[in-house]
């Protein structure tokens, strides 16, 4: 694919960069290499390779699925601090933490 100057302008127009010609002479030569490049690998036969997931040959290790850690939440909810209202009740209920109402 050949790009032209004009096609760069063009590009840079819509990308709403101000580009000189100098830059746009420098660009042009980027992407026409990078263009060739694209070319050369796709004329490359890859029908009889078969696709990878990783460019080694690696196993994961995987570790068995088992639960490590119990459900501690009651636990956890014995360090709450209290209601704050003269009462001695921990600011939880139901299992949630109770926070001061900041909304109205």
């Amino acid at each position: 694919m050949a790009l032209s100057i004009e096609d760069i302008k063009k590009v840079a127009h819509l990308a709403r960069i101000d580009i000189s010609d100098a830059d746009a002479n420098a660009t042009l030569t980027k992407l026409t290499g990078i263009l060739d490049l694209i070319e050369q690998m796709q004329a490359v036969d890859t029908k009889s390779i078969e696709p990878m997931s990783h460019s080694q040959d690696l196993n994961q290790r995987l570790r068995d699925d088992v639960v490590t850690k119990t459900n501690l939440r009651d636990e956890f909810q014995k360090n709450a601090p209290m209601l704050g209202n003269g009462s001695n009740e921990q600011a939880v209920a139901d299992g949630l933490y109770l926070v001061p109402k900041v909304i109205e």
